[in-house]
């Protein structure tokens, strides 16, 4: 007879992502989720077969409160917001995005549908009018660089403490309206 279940499936991701959150992705561990639950690890069993799924079940929560946090941008730019979000995913979850960036793994690997899908909003930005997908391709591999790099110091707190987010967020929109500028030069000379 299979063990009852004590715990659902959500609760026991959000036990797991809560633990991600605080101590990494590398500290979650069937143990330490039945430990946070204040259970035993067989209701856990039930819903998972192995820590790796686990593991998968929180890395795919942690992408959804990261495209989550990028709807509330919602700024009419949406280059402006893909920056903007990113910023507030390294101050609000600095351990996440530290296991998601400067860790190897397989969820952070370039994926081609997701520039695809971020092109496809650069599209409707008024500032990008005219562009070619190949030149959005490449403004968006040019700020992506730029933009973890910031989120990389805000995770770390490698910036002054009195740096605001509105800071950060002028400071890579002017960045944006340089490599932009230099784009539609490029643009137009061809």
């Amino acid at each position: 007879m299979a063990p009852k279940k004590k715990f659902t499936k959500e609760q026991i991701i959000d036990a797991a992502f809560e633990i991600a959150r605080t101590e990494g992705v590398d500290a979650v561990t069937i143990r330490k989720v039945a430990e946070k639950l204040g259970g035993s690890i067989a209701p856990i069993y039930v819903n998972f077969k192995e820590a790796g799924e686990l593991v998968e079940e929180v890395y795919q929560r942690t992408l959804t409160v990261s495209r989550q946090i990028l709807l509330e941008q919602n700024s009419g730019h949406p280059f402006h917001d893909i920056g903007a979000a990113s910023i507030r995913f390294a101050r609000e979850y600095p351990v996440l995005f530290r296991d998601l960036v400067m860790k190897k793994n397989d969820q952070a690997k370039y994926n081609e549908a997701e520039t695809q899908g971020f092109i496809q909003m650069m599209r409707t930005d008024p500032d990008l009018n005219g562009l070619t997908d190949d030149e959005l391709g490449m403004i968006l591999l040019k700020m992506k660089m730029f933009q973890v790099g910031m989120s990389v110091m805000v995770a770390n707190e490698l910036l002054p403490d009195h740096y605001t987010e509105e800071q950060m967020i002028q400071l890579l929109n002017s960045a944006a309206e340089d490599v932009i500028s230099t784009a539609k030069r490029s643009s137009e000379k061809s």
